[in-house]
């Protein structure tokens, strides 16, 4: 009989009740199972089985793998902890499939041939890093019932009575026939109390007692169990996040009732971790700190009766705090991938199954590495690191290691039964090859021996034959070379007559050479050059570099005498034992001599004077001096590498060999301080790094001012006005330079030569009546911006008149969406017909065509944005050549003089007056990292000293803030604002007559998220 259920935590959309299934009745049992809520990574699904006893049962588990970073884990439990992988055989077979185009894991479990010992609880887990889920069921095994109520007898033949076994108790058939009714015996019997189960069991003929109790046993079993000891039981399972605590809570019937609390079986004892408190019919487990030990089965146990539940510990996010770096070596290096992570006692979440492979996983403390002792070209590639925190990348980029000849193999003529030897010597220790004669490889044997130490490959032919003559080639595998010499046989017959033979040298260095007789060394490397000398007598051998002997036997430079052979060792070169060298060979018959000149080469110096000469938007240029020395051999190029200003972690900016001295980088963030580091390259290797060059920090010059008009012009003066620069960049703004030069010319004149700050200037002593053009550069740490220039060249000539011609009136205002103006005029609409009106987005310009008395008065602005409203006041006095003075008279008569008193026909309007901001600065909420400005306007004479402040602190020359003044209209632009930016601001005007000040509130915000 087998019954399903499903307990964890409200995941399932149906339940299924127990059922009982009896041995050749078909049983369907139904278990329907969804994914996590919010995280519809993992879907799990029970299949359906129908099966008799004696059968085979499967199980069926699909899980989707659609939003999973890595295989799930499936495990199959029977009872609490038991996991039935490690049983795994013949009786129970676990067996697992995947569907790549669906990408849905399959697991069955198949249990051969039920029996009664597979009765009991099961459960299958499913796992996939933070995601998890799980099903149990239960197993019980039971004897059929056999079809046909009315012939119960024969259910119950007579058991364990040997011959009689199997056949009918006829005693019971004595008795009188009663009516047949149809009488549930087995209703009976469960209703009745157990002293009257003899007395029905004779009444019904039923003789097997024992099996009858049996029967009725498992029949009770079946029917669901009341409580009466818990009023309200555990939840079937409960989750909390690691560290925080969780109360498990029961209500019992009898508030005086004992109760006990376990864990896998095991009870608890009250302690700080654990808290048990009893509060009326209340009885509640507090578990402190929850670690992952603290993940396990629960139980409530009163009296007899108990209730379940499991609790499940989640780990909390894993951040990563240093990201993935890219990596590029050559073939065979070591790569090891770093990250690190908030918390430090944190599960290692980086795992392999593949416990041979190459790839190694280490933890220590915060950090975790991915190392690849031995890199290849097939672990190129990206690389990612996922967490339940977060994610990084890095890439690796793996390139063919070269591989040179140091030595090449030389030509032999030997004589019959001697000795040939091709030797030659390979960069790479580690590569292999195979030798060859006239295409054919060449097989070791008792006379033919093929070595390979280190870096040297030798292929030794005792006893020479003629036909061992030939073309030799040695093959390194991988590689796309080949180093072929030839061996020439001697066959000399020559009578023997005594004599004495000269000395002979002979030098076979040719994989050294680079030109005649010069060997190339690396520093550090260990030179062995063995000279074969021949003569009879055996000859004197002597060692010379420069005109001093080498006679040292023991010690780093060293000579070494053999019969037939003379070795000149030097352990570990170093630069000073570069130099000629002489080796000479003498004997009674004669003397040879042969010339040496040993170069040593090295890594070159590290470049110095490593400086940035020039900065842009993102770029700069570096330059640097080559190194002092070169290592003896020819540069490649050059590596460059920047990092940030008090970071450690430097990036490379090229892979190949940068052949200048000259360098641009590209792609920095402005407003950044970087250093920069330099390396030489020649054929030996790469040198130390130079010096860090001075911070530097990449800046754009401004873009050009803007809106640059002439103001004025007389005979000899221009006044100019224009705007700020519409893009200012990090660098700021420091001031303005103004240039003029006359039309057609090429060669542009200063007009200042200090910067100002203001946004006009006067041009003075200009020649009257030329033609001249005017340009204005803003100025900033990063350089000069481009310029802005006029239209047209300016005649310099002040236009005079018995009146003045007109008059223009420009109002700066802002607003969105576009402000309606209207133009009064002592409270009156100004009459069009005389005076000129144009708006734009921006400004109101009102023009005076002719200017006459009757157009002086108080005009006045109006701006109106639906039903907000602001204005502005002018006034326009006209003014015109004075008339003659009136109420003349003679005060006084003296000789030939006369003393007169007149009034003058008008009087001087005096102008002056104390600040007075007529429009105020307005509070302000804006979004974190965008720009914003506040304005006001002020009004005063003579002209008042601006002041910005924020919390009452005066703001300095901070790049990040802009200060304008348009005439009266005043603007502070805040650069791309933080948080810190917020506060108080007020602006303050200040003259000679007085002062004045208004304040605003802005507020940054946070970026909001839509979820």
């Amino acid at each position: 009989m087998l019954s399903e259920r499903t307990e964890l935590t409200g995941l399932f959309l149906e339940k299924p009740e127990s059922v009982v299934a009896i041995t050749g009745i078909k049983t369907l049992l139904k278990l329907q199972i969804v994914g996590i809520k919010k995280q519809p990574s993992l879907k799990t699904r029970c299949v359906c089985v129908f099966f008799n006893t004696g059968k085979d049962v499967t199980f069926v588990v699909k899980v989707d793998s659609t939003n999973l970073t890595r295989k799930p884990t499936m495990k199959w439990l029977k009872g609490k902890w038991m996991d039935l992988g490690s049983k795994a055989g013949k009786h129970i077979q676990l067996k697992e499939s995947y569907d790549r185009n669906t990408k849905i894991y399959t697991y069955e479990m198949k249990i051969v041939k039920v029996v009664p010992g597979d009765a009991g609880g099961y459960r299958c887990e499913v796992s996939a890093k933070d995601k998890c889920d799980s099903c149990t069921f239960e197993i019980t095994v039971e004897a059929a019932e056999q079809e046909g109520q009315a012939d119960i007898l024969s259910t119950f033949k007579r058991a364990g009575a040997g011959e009689d076994e199997g056949e009918l108790d006829f005693s019971a058939l004595l008795k009188k026939p009663e009516p047949e009714l149809e009488i549930d015996v087995w209703e009976l019997l469960k209703n009745a109390h157990p002293s009257e189960y003899e007395k029905i069991a004779f009444q019904y003929g039923i003789t097997d007692l024992r099996g009858m109790l049996k029967r009725l046993k498992k029949m009770k079993a079946v029917e669901p169990k009341i409580s009466e000891a818990f009023l309200r039981r555990l939840e079937s399972a409960y989750s909390v996040n690691k560290g925080k605590k969780i109360v498990l809570s029961v209500e019992v019937t009898d508030p005086n009732a004992e109760i006990k609390w376990l864990k896998n079986g095991q009870e608890i004892k009250p302690s700080a971790k654990y808290i048990m408190e009893s509060d009326g019919n209340i009885r509640t487990l507090t578990i402190n700190k929850c670690s992952l030990a603290d993940d396990a089965a629960y139980e409530c146990v009163v009296g007899t009766d108990k209730c379940f539940t499991e609790v499940f510990v989640k780990e909390p996010p894993i951040t990563i705090t240093k990201l993935l770096d890219d990596y590029q070596v050559v073939v065979g290096e070591r790569v090891e991938f770093e990250i690190e992570v908030l918390h430090q006692d944190i599960t290692n979440e980086l795992s392999r199954d593949d416990k041979s492979s190459k790839y190694r996983f280490k933890k220590d403390g915060k950090r975790h590495c991915l190392i690849i002792q031995e890199a290849t070209t097939e672990d190129s590639g990206m690389y990612f690191v996922y967490t339940n925190g977060g994610q990084s990348k890095g890439e690796l980029i793996v390139e063919e290691k070269e591989l040179e000849v140091l030595q090449s193999i030389a030509d032999l003529t030997v004589k019959s039964s001697e000795q040939a030897m091709f030797k030659c010597e390979v960069s790479d220790e580690k590569v292999t090859g195979k030798w060859f004669k006239d295409g054919k490889e060449v097989q070791a044997s008792k006379r033919i021996k093929i070595s390979h130490i280190g870096r040297f490959h030798r292929l030794t032919i005792d006893d020479v034959k003629p036909e061992d003559a030939g073309d030799y080639t040695f093959i390194p595998d991988g590689y796309a070379i080949s180093l072929s010499a030839k061996l020439n046989f001697l066959e000399i017959k020559i009578d023997y007559v005594p004599r004495q033979d000269p000395p002979k040298i002979h030098l076979d260095v040719a994989g050294n050479l680079v030109s005649q007789n010069t060997i190339i060394v690396v520093a550090g490397n260990k030179l062995r050059l063995d000279v074969e000398i021949t003569g009879e007598p055996a000859p004197t051998v002597c060692w010379m570099k420069g005109d001093k002997p080498v006679t040292d036997a023991e010690g780093r430079v060293r000579v070494e005498n053999r019969k037939d052979l003379s070795s000149l060792v030097i352990e570990g070169a170093e630069r000073e034992d570069e130099g000629n060298y002489t080796i000479t060979v003498t004997n009674p018959a004669g003397e040879d001599k042969a010339n040496l000149f040993i170069k040593i080469v090295d890594v070159p110096d590290p470049p110095e004077n490593v400086k940035c000469t020039g900065v842009g938007e993102d770029c700069a240029t570096i330059i640097w001096e080559p190194p002092k020395f070169d290592g003896g051999a020819p540069l490649k190029g050059y590596l460059m590498e920047r990092k940030k200003k008090g970071s450690s972690r430097w990036t490379k900016l090229n892979f190949d060999a940068y052949e200048n001295t000259t360098y641009e980088a590209k792609r920095m963030i402005e407003g950044i301080l970087y250093e920069i580091r330099v390396f030489a390259v020649n054929g030996i290797g790469i040198s130390a790094p130079s010096l860090n060059s001075k911070p530097f920090m990449p800046i754009a010059p401004t873009s050009e001012p803007t809106k640059l008009i002439v103001d004025d012009v007389t005979d000899t003066t221009c006044s100019l006005k224009w705007l700020a620069p519409e893009r200012i960049g990090a660098g700021g703004l420091d001031g303005y330079i103004i240039e003029f030069c006359k039309e057609g010319e090429t060669e542009w004149h200063p007009a200042n030569t200090d910067l100002i700050e203001r946004q006009s200037y006067v041009v003075r002593n200009l020649p009257t009546g030329e033609k001249m053009d005017f340009r204005v550069v803003a100025v900033n740490m990063a350089g000069r911006s481009p310029p802005a220039l006029l239209g047209q060249p300016v005649t310099v000539r002040e236009i005079m008149g018995e009146e003045i011609l007109g008059r223009r009136t420009r109002v700066f205002f802002q607003g969105k969406p576009r402000p309606v103006a209207t133009w009064l005029k002592d409270g009156q609409p100004v009459d069009e017909k005389k005076v000129g009106i144009r708006n734009s987005n921006i400004d109101s310009i009102l023009f005076i065509r002719s200017a006459e008395r009757e157009h002086s008065g108080k005009y006045t602005l109006s701006l109106k944005i639906e039903n907000m409203e602001d204005s502005a006041n002018i006034d326009i006095r006209i003014v015109d050549k004075p008339g003659p003075p009136t109420q003349v008279h003679v005060t006084d008569v003296w000789g030939f003089n006369a003393a007169l008193d007149k009034q003058s026909p008008y009087k001087e309007k005096d102008m002056t007056c104390a600040p007075k901001f007529t429009a105020p600065l307005v509070d302000r909420s804006v979004t974190i990292g965008y720009s914003t400005a506040i304005s006001c306007a002020v009004r005063g004479f003579p002209k008042p000293k601006i002041i910005w402040m924020k919390n009452k602190m005066i703001i300095d020359d901070n790049p990040k803030f802009l200060m304008q003044n348009n005439q009266g209209v005043l603007t502070l632009n805040i650069r791309k604002p933080s948080t810190f930016d917020s506060g108080k601001y007020s602006c303050k005007a200040v003259n000679e007559l007085g002062e004045d000040e208004v304040e605003c509130k802005l507020e940054i915000r946070g970026n909001i998220r839509v979820h």
